[in-house]
């Protein structure tokens, strides 16, 4: 994920200070990634430092607002533009679990592929109850995400199936 980014994201829209770019950037992705305030001034002094936000020139309130620059809006545009790399894949703990349990037979795998696939069906029940409590007129970002989170566990279900199944041939 992207701070940077997202805190430009959010600038483009108009000023803000940090503890309110914090709140808003939680609000506007259904409060599944919280920020720490440090991290967000942290990431401002960056974006200042590369000439991407300035300090808004208000007459010195109690809190600093920060504005984009055109290089920060063409900087925006990029991000925007540019595809989500997945290469390299990012660590997947239950990969790894199961390649290792597989690879140094030190623990039942089928019995680690079973556990995952009850856990990951909670998940789904889980996000489908969700997304009939959903109101789609003031939830769309919590949607959208439940959509994600929905394909996603779905997909590490086809993963554990071929999993047992490639076990299945192995061992018989």
């Amino acid at each position: 994920m992207s701070v940077r980014h997202s805190l430009l994201a959010i600038l483009a829209e108009r000023p803000a200070h940090g503890y309110g770019l914090k709140s808003r950037f939680e609000r506007d992705t259904a409060g599944i990634w919280p920020l720490n305030v440090g991290q967000v001034y942290t990431t401002l002094a960056r974006l200042e430092r590369d000439g991407l936000v300035v300090p808004r020139d208000d007459g010195g309130g109690a809190r600093q607002e920060w504005r984009i620059t055109k290089p920060g809006r063409a900087a925006l545009a990029a991000w925007y533009d540019a595809p989500v790399a997945g290469d390299p894949p990012e660590r997947d703990e239950l990969a790894i679990k199961i390649l290792l349990a597989v690879a140094t037979r030190s623990a039942d795998a089928g019995r680690i592929l079973q556990n995952q696939r009850t856990a990951t069906m909670r998940r789904l029940q889980e996000y489908t109850r969700h997304r009939r409590e959903a109101d789609p007129e003031r939830e769309l970002p919590w949607i959208l995400l439940l959509d994600a989170f929905t394909l996603k566990a779905e997909a590490e279900i086809k993963w554990l199936d071929r999993c047992e199944a490639r076990l299945g041939r192995r061992s018989g």
